[in-house]
């Protein structure tokens, strides 16, 4: 994980390359997140990586989950994911923050860790999308790679992960069926609950 700034710029590129391809008509459309469309999904790419700035400046995990489906969207998506996306590379490029203890939601981590985790997030969220505008759905095979390598250390120690048996699957979904057949990038989109 010592590039982890760069993988949650890869990553962000991957959702981006998504985000800009939107139509008006479609941010109703479901996404493979059952409970989002494509504007709730986006709103969530937003908040998060707000939420995960908020974190590094010393919030807590009561305003993380407190704050995590509050409108982040406004009138320009793409813009304010833009702007997130650069605040979260801002304030992990500090000295130190990569090192720093957050009261993350799923227990404390490091800002590394926490970057891995929202990295993987944005990975996969970015095929969520991809799937929601019937668009290109191939993600970046060194992420994919990564994640799929790194997938027990990016989680290690938190209350939940999407790897974990005796997981609640509150945050993460369950994963689907024949999760070791396929593709790299098939199985590890079933591993976090897709149905590629």
């Amino acid at each position: 994980m010592l590039n982890v700034l760069d993988r949650f710029r890869s990553a962000s590129t991957e959702f981006d390359q998504r985000l800009s391809l939107v139509r008006p008509e479609q941010w109703t459309a479901p996404t493979p997140c059952a409970e989002w469309n494509v504007r709730q999904l986006v709103n969530h790419m937003v908040r998060g990586n707000l939420n995960y700035v908020d974190l590094l400046a010393g919030g807590t995990r009561e305003d993380f989950l407190r704050l995590r489906d509050a409108d982040a969207r406004g009138d320009d998506p793409l813009a304010a994911y833009t702007v997130s996306v650069q605040l979260v590379v801002d304030a992990f490029s500090r000295p130190g923050a990569l090192d720093q203890l957050l009261d993350y939601p799923l227990g404390q981590v490091t800002g590394r860790q926490a970057l891995a985790v929202r990295a993987t997030d944005s990975t996969i969220h970015a095929w969520d999308l991809a799937r929601a505008l019937d668009v290109d759905d191939r993600l970046d095979p060194g992420l994919v790679a990564w994640i799929s390598e790194d997938l027990e250390e990016i989680y290690a120690g938190l209350v939940e992960s999407p790897v974990a048996a005796d997981t609640t699957h509150r945050f993460f979904a369950e994963p689907e069926a024949g999760s070791g057949s396929g593709s790299r990038q098939d199985r590890l989109l079933r591993l976090m609950g897709r149905n590629p």
